[in-house]
Parts: C-alpha cells; sequence; structure tokens
C-alpha cells in the first residue's frame, strides 16, 4: 500500500481532516465528506481557493485527496480544507515550505466572529435610536 499522509486545517468554526494518497484513479479525484468536490463546494471563488496550494506546488492530479470538513459556513470549510492540503503537501515533499510559506497558505487565519455584547444588537451594532 502507497504511503498516505493525513493533516488537519482550521479556520474560524471550521475543521479539516485532509487525507492525501498518490493517484489510483485516471484522474487525481477530490472526495469532500462523500461527495465530489464540484458538488459541495457550488461557487467557483471555493474551488479556486482550494486549488491554490496545488496549482502552487503543481501537482494537480497527481494525488486522490479525501476531506472530511465540519462546523462553519462553506467559506470557512473552504479556507480549513486550503489550510488542510497546504500541510499535507508538506509531508509529500518538504520543499514545498518556501513556496506555501511565502504565498501566506501555511498560516492558520486565526479570525474568528467577535462575541455579541449586552445591550447591543450585535458585537458592535447598537438599537436602532429614536429621538422622539
Amino acid at each position: 500500500m502507497e504511503k498516505q499522509f493525513h493533516r488537519v486545517g482550521k479556520r474560524k468554526e471550521a475543521i479539516a481532516r485532509v487525507y492525501i494518497r498518490p493517484r489510483a484513479e485516471e484522474s487525481g479525484a477530490i472526495k469532500v465528506n462523500g461527495r465530489t468536490f464540484e458538488d459541495y463546494f457550488p461557487r467557483p471563488t471555493a474551488r479556486m481557493l482550494i486549488m491554490q496550494p496545488l496549482e502552487l506546488t503543481s501537482t494537480v492530479g497527481r494525488f486522490d485527496i479525501v476531506i472530511n470538513v465540519m462546523g462553519g459556513g462553506l467559506s470557512g470549510q473552504a479556507g480549513a480544507v486550503k489550510h488542510g492540503i497546504a500541510r499535507a503537501l508538506l509531508n509529500v515533499d518538504p520543499a514545498f515550505r518556501s513556496v506555501l510559506k511565502k504565498a501566506g497558505h501555511l498560516t492558520r487565519d486565526a479570525r474568528e466572529v467577535e462575541r455579541k455584547k449586552y445591550g447591543l444588537a450585535g458585537a458592535r451594532r447598537r438599537y436602532q435610536y429614536s429621538k422622539r
């Protein structure tokens, strides 16, 4: 059996477990939660974001990628998958580190949703002021 690489990517509330193994089928298939990559992420921007680490390292189609992602929304999940793929590619070839690091794919996007404060409608938005 070929070597399989496993890494975890995170963004906002989303967590993605990424498994990369050498290609077995005709072209490298990407499965997300048992569905095809295009079916799970319908927005082209999310798909483009996920493919960035693969395109940067010229490894598109070289691996079968299986992803389990949970939590958050589709945008956060796409960011978590991108982070997980970039980290897994480091296990494949440590020489990818300089390219991925320069593009910012190895840095976890630590931005979180700010909590709602009491007396306010949201984190910072106030209730509407009525003069009369």
